[in-house]
């Protein structure tokens, strides 16, 4: 008995001090271990059988970067998605990583941009009855255009005020263009819509050109003229929704130059960033960017994606000027969910009379159809006459932006 004893006790130690070795020994508690689900991915757009992968580092929530190095002195840290940018995209890891993107609809709209075109930042959407929609020229925007610029949708940046995503999510591309009771529900007449390009720019008709115009034809300027955001604005105090055209490189480069400042497929994406921030900063109120020029820049797809995530991330809208057949624009837009449209017909006054046939038999098709024509004394007043003939055929003259946010049928 006795030796049983000894034995138990020499056991119950045993076990005592393996226990408090085994606490000592292996540190502190560990922490809590935290499983993060990812969301899944977002569906793709309906008809996107054609859609590209996007250059190695880039995805629909920004571009893939390494570890981030040290900043060198003086070097302020890059602003979040949503909230502006310095030239590239923010270090992952700096800021907390946005919720995963909803699935894109029609054009690559997402469905709450799509049913939301302003918030509180800009003028409320209305509930609208589809009797209400009839054909003609769209008179659904009774008041005036969102004053421009609006502080919440400004960054401020060497260059000069940029656009950007206000903290309540409310977009540039929402907040500044013209309201519309067309692109707010399914149904009603066919929309047709067109944008006179051209303004802005070295031998560009006076700024009077656009008097005669109906409200709901939309404007895009260059960034090289003179007096910009004072035609920017008269245009808009008409009821024009205005869009900025970026100067890219043509396939003749450089016989064929857009500029000083044009983005070219030979330079760097922080370069070509640098020199799309510049023109982005010439003026205020744009809804969207659209191509001035660029046979050559809009078939490279590294050129193009950087140019296109920008413009996502300041809540802008790209419009395809229709102009380059094999443009990587539209595709590179949709994997982006990046809200955007390529032109329908190109509008050319030598057959204009065809080419508007055309705009409204696409129209009738589609549900929606987006003509371009170049700005000039005789193609205002062709588009003008035009406007009036719609009631009759059944169609209704309304901004892009809702031809772009209208459901295509097809």
């Amino acid at each position: 008995m006795k030796a049983l004893a000894v034995a138990s006790g020499i056991v119950f130690w045993t076990l005592v001090i393996g226990v408090t070795l085994l606490m000592f020994l292996s540190g502190p508690e560990p922490a809590e271990v935290v499983q993060i689900d990812t969301a899944p991915p977002a569906a793709p757009a309906a008809g996107n059988a054609g859609a590209i992968g996007l250059p190695p580092g880039f995805s629909v929530t920004g571009p893939a970067m390494s570890p981030a190095a040290p900043r060198p002195p003086g070097v302020p840290e890059l602003a979040p998605p949503g909230q502006g940018t310095n030239m590239m995209p923010v270090v992952p890891g700096q800021v907390p990583l946005p919720p995963a993107p909803a699935a894109p609809g029609p054009n690559g709209a997402l469905e709450s941009e799509s049913k939301t075109a302003a918030s509180s930042v800009g003028q409320p959407r209305r509930q609208v009855a589809l009797a209400s929609l009839v054909p003609g020229i769209d008179k659904s925007a009774n008041a005036p255009l969102t004053e421009a610029p609006l502080p919440a949708l400004v960054e401020e940046s060497p260059y000069g005020p940029l656009p950007k995503v206000a903290e309540d999510g409310s977009r540039p591309a929402d907040v500044y263009a013209r309201p519309s009771d067309y692109a707010a529900v399914k149904g009603g007449p066919p929309r047709v819509a067109v944008l006179l390009n051209g303004l802005g720019v070295p031998g560009a008709p006076d700024g009077d050109i656009i008097k005669g115009l109906p409200p709901p034809v939309s404007l895009a300027y260059g960034a090289y003229g003179r007096g910009l955001q004072e035609r920017v604005t008269e245009a808009r105090t008409a009821g024009h929704e205005i869009y900025l055209a970026v100067p890219l490189e043509p396939e003749s480069y450089p016989t064929k130059d857009p500029g000083p400042h044009a983005l070219l497929t030979s330079l760097s994406p922080k370069d070509n960033l640098k020199r799309l921030q510049w023109a982005m900063s010439r003026y205020t109120g744009y809804v969207g960017v659209t191509n001035y020029m660029g046979a050559k820049f809009e078939t490279e797809l590294g050129s193009v994606a950087p140019v296109l995530e920008e413009l996502k991330r300041r809540g802008l809208i790209y419009l395809d000027d229709g102009s380059v057949d094999t443009s990587v624009a539209g595709r590179v837009a949709t994997a982006l969910q990046l809200e955007h449209a390529k032109a329908d017909i190109l509008l050319d006054l030598g057959r204009m009379d065809q080419q508007l046939a055309r705009l409204e038999a696409a129209a009738k098709e589609n549900g929606s159809a987006i003509g371009v024509a170049k700005a000039a004394p005789a193609t205002v007043k062709h588009i003008a006459d035009w406007a009036g003939t719609l009631e009759q055929k059944g169609l209704v003259l309304v901004p892009v932006s809702a031809a772009v946010r209208t459901p295509r049928q097809s």
